[in-house]
């Protein structure tokens, strides 16, 4: 066996069953799940009924690589989006799912023979932590707390770290938080990495989930293409259906970026066995050329977070995040409870879940940046997100 299986953390989800086992919330209460990041918005028609025409596909094998028109359209959107160009030849890969790309890029990309060090986020999307372990590499976590907007201070990396380092994962905007990287900070990571030779795997699968219409996330391409770094040199970024187009099953997403570690990257995965069926790949084709479907999403969410803030604004300090659909709560101090006393609590008494928060990340340096923190994620439909911010509301007045 991997002898590095045995360094891997229980997944966050596994920690909360653990939590809940045992309770039985109120029974006139109907539950409400706002842990999970699981879109729950109807996806789009045109979509299934894409799926459906295109099923004669199934009777053929899918190559790693994929077809050029998915790839040409992922390469258009990108350029629409992002004001870049990308070539669809070299700079772009279909992958089925972000959450598979994130996880396998770092077995291609790391030497585990050097010592790697692989620097993350902290609180983070677990599957960093688990690629950097299974690729034989040392994560280092960067603690992201309130008072840099939850977003990692690249100045506190020692020297030595970025010595070893051959991979850092960022996400932008931040699950959990919803926090956006500026260009400028993405600018001091591209020069970082040019001086210390590493890659970026940049997860902006929440890019197109942003509350002002008029100011979307900036992609790391975008900055690297502003700096006159229009190959994209040590960078991938990472794309997603799910989030986007409320498509989670599809498992439809792409990488894009640097050439040469994308043909690396592409010989890896024509090993893994991972390509992306041609029923997926044409539908996929119809979800990157539609964005009316997105922007409603976006109008829904941004009801959503309105509703449920304004509910709860008077017994707790809650803002809205720039991008995402979660809601990073930080518990008031005064109530004398931890966040895992508090979804514990919070399921027995109001049948409502979320996820705590040191669920979502490790102590590092005498510092669990999450602890005291929850993740709600605002997925369901509007009426239970009212309901929920009423039963938390009520739930935070007993305390």
């Amino acid at each position: 066996m991997n002898p590095h299986l045995s360094q891997l953390h229980p997944y966050p989800f596994e920690k909360l069953a653990q939590l809940k086992h045992g309770i039985t919330p109120p029974a006139d209460k109907s539950p409400i799940v706002l842990s999970i990041g699981e879109p729950a918005h109807a996806t789009p028609p045109f979509i299934k009924d894409a799926l459906i025409s295109h099923l004669r596909g199934l009777s053929n094998y899918p190559t790693t690589k994929g077809i050029l028109a998915l790839r040409q359209v992922i390469a258009d959107w990108l350029g629409r989006r992002f004001s870049i160009s990308v070539n669809a030849e070299t700079q772009v890969l279909p992958v089925s799912g972000t959450r598979e790309a994130l996880f396998s890029f770092a077995q291609c990309v790391i030497d585990a023979s050097t010592k790697p060090v692989v620097i993350m986020p902290n609180p983070f999307y677990q599957i960093y932590e688990g690629a950097a372990l299974l690729a034989g590499a040392e994560p280092y976590f960067l603690n992201t707390l309130a008072d840099t907007d939850y977003l990692p201070d690249f100045d506190t990396v020692p020297e030595a770290i970025w010595q070893r380092c051959q991979l850092i994962y960022i996400c932008s905007p931040a699950n959990p938080s919803g926090s956006v990287m500026s260009a400028a900070s993405q600018e001091k990571l591209l020069k970082l990495a040019a001086r210390y030779d590493f890659v970026i795997a940049s997860d902006e699968c929440y890019s197109e989930l942003y509350d002002d219409e008029n100011n979307p996330p900036v992609g790391l391409l975008q900055t690297a293409h502003k700096m006159g770094n229009t190959e994209f040199k040590r960078c991938v970024v990472f794309h997603s259906l799910s989030k986007r187009s409320n498509a989670p099953g599809l498992r439809s997403g792409f990488v894009a970026g640097d050439a040469q570690i994308l043909h690396a990257y592409f010989q890896y995965r024509t090993y893994q066995g991972c390509a992306m069926p041609l029923p997926t790949q044409y539908v996929s084709i119809s979800a990157w050329q539609d964005e009316a479907h997105v922007i409603e999403n976006r109008r829904l969410y941004r009801e959503k977070f309105t509703a449920f803030i304004d509910i709860l604004a008077d017994v707790c300090e809650i803002k809205k995040p720039p991008a995402s659909f979660y809601v990073w709560l930080k518990i008031p101090d005064n109530l004398g409870i931890n966040d895992t006393e508090l979804t514990q609590q919070l399921f027995a008494q109001q049948n409502v879940t979320v996820l705590a928060g040191s669920f979502l990340s490790r102590e590092f340096n005498g510092i669990n940046p999450a602890m005291n923190h929850v993740r709600i994620a605002l997925v369901a439909p509007l009426a239970e997100c009212i309901e929920a911010a009423n039963r938390i509301k009520q739930f935070l007045t007993t305390l």
